[in-house]
């Protein structure tokens, strides 16, 4: 009877271990598989939430003049950098007032709103009008052939150049200056830039220049020239280029290395003092189109703009 007593308590005590053993696997199982705690997830929610906020603020970093569109300002009077015209084409950009605007600038200036998810819009505005335009918030920025002089950088933060060229001078075909390699050739001579920019200051450099008084645009330089009022004109070479394809009765001259003038005719995009999300926007999209694009586009531009009046 004792024997029986002892075999029925030894076997319930086993009973008992084998049901503890269960229970403590199936609570580790349950527990490593069970949700997180509440304040688990609200941890997993915050750094999900803050994720969000620093891409939105990332998002939200370059501001513009009007919600989702880039407006620059040009003169839509610089042929082949910005013109306008009445035609509606795949390059060019509606300025108001049955007018179109078209250009290498106006090309580049859509590929950069393209990039940054921007509609481009183009303000035409006189030259000695654009820096204000700039820092008084009517424009994003300038992209209109401007050079980024030290004095602009005063006023202006600038991207790197997104076109380099050279100086050369326009003359009529029948000029006895068609074969002159000096800018010393000029001594003596009548010539014309353009008011406020860097055609105007380099003819200075020709010793004993006529320096004819400057001109607010390009098409009443020209119209000068073929009047007779002055001898040359100072351009850029794809400007030139231009202007004498529109205009067979005029040529460019260029000067030969070392003889002519002294300056930078790169171009660049200027924004507001300070603004440096935009202006690194800016950047970022023009690193994107290589040289050999670039050249193509200013070759394009100079085909397609219009006759010089």
């Amino acid at each position: 009877m004792m024997k029986r007593i002892l075999a029925l308590t030894l076997a319930a005590m086993l009973a008992l271990a084998g049901c503890s053993g269960n229970g403590s696997q199936s609570q580790a199982e349950e527990a490593s598989s069970a949700p997180a705690t509440s304040s688990e997830a609200a941890a997993s929610e915050a750094t999900s939430e803050a994720a969000s906020e620093e891409a939105a603020e990332g998002d939200a970093a370059v501001v513009t003049v009007e919600e989702g569109k880039f407006t620059v300002g040009m003169e839509c009077a610089y042929p082949p950098f910005n013109w306008s015209q009445l035609e509606a084409t795949d390059t060019a950009v509606d300025i108001g007032s049955a007018s179109y605007a078209d250009g290498y600038d106006v090309v580049m200036g859509r590929h950069i709103a393209e990039q940054m998810g921007l509609e481009l819009v183009v303000k035409p505005i006189a030259w000695e009008g654009l820096e204000p335009a700039v820092n008084n918030g009517e424009i994003d920025a300038i992209i209109a052939g401007m050079t980024a002089t030290p004095e602009r950088e005063e006023n202006a933060d600038f991207t790197e150049p997104y076109y380099e060229s050279q100086m050369v001078i326009i003359v009529p075909q029948d000029s006895d200056l068609v074969n002159v390699t000096n800018i010393q050739e000029l001594s003596g001579r009548r010539v014309l830039g353009q008011l406020n920019t860097l055609y105007d200051t380099v003819i200075d450099q020709i010793e004993g220049v006529d320096h004819a008084t400057p001109l607010a645009t390009y098409p009443l330089m020209v119209a000068a020239l073929k009047s007779g009022d002055v001898d040359a004109l100072t351009a850029e070479l794809p400007v030139a280029v231009g202007v004498c394809s529109s205009n067979p009765d005029l040529t460019y001259v260029q000067f030969e290395e070392g003889n002519g003038f002294e300056a930078d005719t790169s171009v660049s995009i200027a924004v507001k003092k300070g603004n440096t999300a935009l202006l690194e926007a800016i950047q970022a999209a023009l690193d994107t189109v290589d040289e050999e694009t670039r050249q193509q586009w200013m070759i394009d531009a100079t085909n397609r703009q219009p006759a010089t009046e």
